[in-house]
Parts: structure tokens; sequence; C-alpha cells
């Protein structure tokens, strides 16, 4: 899942995404600064706390060009990856709670960072307002096509007889890809070694190269696999997804 966020406790913005939905510009409410200003009378940043190329970076690129419309100001995507997003939500959490910083994060961020960082600068349950839940986002496990697998079964088969000599890639220690993976080894007695990265797209940059064996991708290299760059196993999802049922 990944919602938008702003810094501190004072008043929520009026900020309903609802599926591709955006609300008009005279429904934004006005700030609790002091100002008097109607809110927004300047640009609005919105931090991405991974690298470009990510599900949180594409997400909020393609929210900020029909949000910039219906608020009538320009909106720019700052990227600020590292520490699975410590970084780029301690810069909202510390950023003027005014309404012009934002924050497109993963739910990772709030409900498994501070369990994995005991001393983190920041909050994030106390520090930050959820605003609005932008998408849910699927993991799909890829393999790179040298892999002699071609289903779940011969690829846990192929892991099981080759303990430690795979290795996955992940957007950081904590990330929902990285929990999928250990979950998928935990589950089936399997071990592969785990490569963290500053955030999605550089690890299915080194996966696409096969530095890497297999990946759960946030979806960020569906567009490979449908051009045979890499190999779709599976679908971590309750239920079948439409982009591939």
């Amino acid at each position: 899942m990944s919602p938008f966020f702003q810094p501190g406790r004072r008043t929520l913005l009026a900020l309903a995404l609802i599926a591709s939905s955006l609300f008009s510009a005279a429904q934004a409410q006005t700030t609790s600064s002091g100002s008097g200003q109607a809110w927004p009378a300047k640009p609005v940043k919105v931090i991405v706390n991974f690298p470009p190329g990510g599900a949180a970076d594409q997400l909020a690129r393609a929210i900020g060009t029909p949000l910039a419309e219906a608020l009538g100001q320009p909106v720019v995507v700052e990227n600020r990856g590292g520490a699975n997003g410590n970084i780029g939500g301690e810069a909202v959490a510390k950023a003027p709670a005014d309404g012009y910083t934002l924050l497109m994060s993963s739910g990772g961020m709030v409900s498994v960072n501070p369990h994995l960082y005991p001393k983190m600068s920041f909050n994030p349950a106390k520090d930050l307002v959820p605003v609005a839940a932008a998408a849910r986002v699927l993991v799909f496990l890829e393999v790179k096509p040298s892999l002699p697998v071609n289903n779940v079964k011969e690829f846990l088969a192929y892991m099981k007889a080759n303990p430690g000599k795979l290795s996955f890639g992940s957007p950081g220690n904590g990330s929902s890809p990285h929990l999928a993976a250990e979950m998928l080894k935990a589950q089936t007695n399997t071990f592969a070694v785990h490569v963290p990265y500053r955030g999605a797209a550089p690890a299915m940059q080194d996966l696409l190269g096969g530095q890497l064996d297999f990946m759960f991708d946030p979806g960020i290299g569906l567009q490979h696999v449908k051009a045979g760059k890499l190999k779709l196993l599976a679908v971590g999802s309750a239920k079948r997804s439409p982009l591939f049922p």
C-alpha cells in the first residue's frame, strides 16, 4: 500500500483520492497556520522516500499531474531514498506542518520500520498524518530468463537443490518484497541470499542484468515480463491479478 502522508498533527488536508478521482480545488481546506491564505497558495512538494523508478515514485508522478491541475499549483516530486524509507520520512516529519510538504511512501515505513530500527529519528505513527491511500501494490515473483525453471514447483525444487546459491534483491530490509521472500523461504524450508538495495529500481536493474536470480517485484518489472526479459512465476496475492489472471 502506498499512501500519502503530511507532517505534524495539525489540520488534515482535504486530499481525497478515491480510485482515480481527484478533488477539485474548491474543496481544499485552509490550513491552521494562521496566515489566512487559502491552501494552496504556492507549489506543493511530494517527497518520495525511495529512488526514481520504483512503485511509490511512479505513483507520485502519475498522481502529480492531475493533482496539480486540480489544485491550480505546481506539484513537485522529490526523491529521497534510503533506510527503507526512513530518510524521506524524516524529511517530511520535520517539515513545517503547513500542507506544502507531502510524503508518498510504502505502508511498511509506518508498520514495519519501527520494529527494525529502534533508534528512528522520528515516530511515523505520531509525526505523520495519513491523508489518502493511493494504491494497493502486489508483489510478483520474477526470475531471470536463464534460471532453469518455469513454474513455482520447479523454482522451489531448484532452490532446495542449490541452498544458498541463489540471490534475490529487494527495495530494502523490511520492505514488502523482502518480507515476501523471507516468508517464502520460511514456509518452504529453503534458503537464498538477500541483497538489499536503496529501492526497487536498482534491484530490478541487477535482476535484468543477471546479477540477481529472482525478486518479488512491486510491479515495475511487468513490462520486462511482457517483453520476455523476465519470467513471471506467481503473484503474491490471495486473489488473481487482473493483469495476469
